[in-house]
């Protein structure tokens, strides 16, 4: 099946992770292996941090509005439609694997883009994931140990083994054009539904 062959292609350029000091975990958000629910606090955001969040929306708005009738060419889907139960769903993920590999994250090429199936068939564009093994990000020395981040927003960190079979990455949820009562960059919203979609759910 061409999902499948294009999911293991893309678990096949994960490279192998270096192992996180626990400064590292302590930083990014720690992870629940199962659910990949965010077990970090909620708390209020400063008014600093509201302007940043609201920039970097508008800055994955501006670098994903050409995305909105559906993905390009580049963009293969992988995972079929994710769900997470009662936690919501991420959605279908449409993986530009020419933008894996390089060890980085850059706001305006996101790695996955986040749809979700709508019962006429269609797709509707929610926001992107930000993706990055986290192997390559923590052997490179200019990131001096630290965790990626866009704009100030910390990235989740995913270790293995995970419901999707990958080495560890780091990853960045943005609910850019989908309103998410769970927070802009949680990875689950309540409001997405894998329930139109025609095939294999993760």
């Amino acid at each position: 099946m061409k999902i499948g062959r294009l999911a293991r292609q893309f678990r096949n350029s994960m490279l192998c992770a270096l192992l996180l000091t626990g400064a590292w975990h302590s930083r990014a958000h720690a992870q629940d292996g199962h659910t990949h629910a965010t077990v970090s606090e909620h708390r209020e955001l400063t008014p600093e941090e509201k302007r940043r969040a609201g920039e970097l929306v508008a800055q994955v708005r501006d670098a994903t509005e050409q995305f909105q009738h559906g993905p390009s060419s580049d963009y293969k889907l992988v995972f079929g439609c994710v769900s997470g139960g009662d936690f919501g769903a991420m959605g279908m993920h449409f993986l530009n694997d020419k933008l894996m590999g390089d060890g980085d994250v850059n706001v305006m090429t996101p790695e996955i883009l986040l749809y979700e199936p709508l019962p006429n068939g269609k797709l509707r564009l929610t926001g992107v994931d930000y993706l990055v093994d986290a192997a390559e990000w923590d052997a490179n020395p200019k990131h001096m140990g630290a965790p990626p981040e866009l704009l100030g927003q910390l990235f989740h960190y995913f270790d293995s083994p995970n419901r999707f079979k990958l080495k560890p990455f780091y990853a960045l949820h943005v609910w850019a054009w989908k309103d998410n009562p769970s927070g802009t960059f949680a990875n689950w919203n309540p409001n997405v539904s894998c329930d139109a979609f025609v095939g294999d759910s993760n």
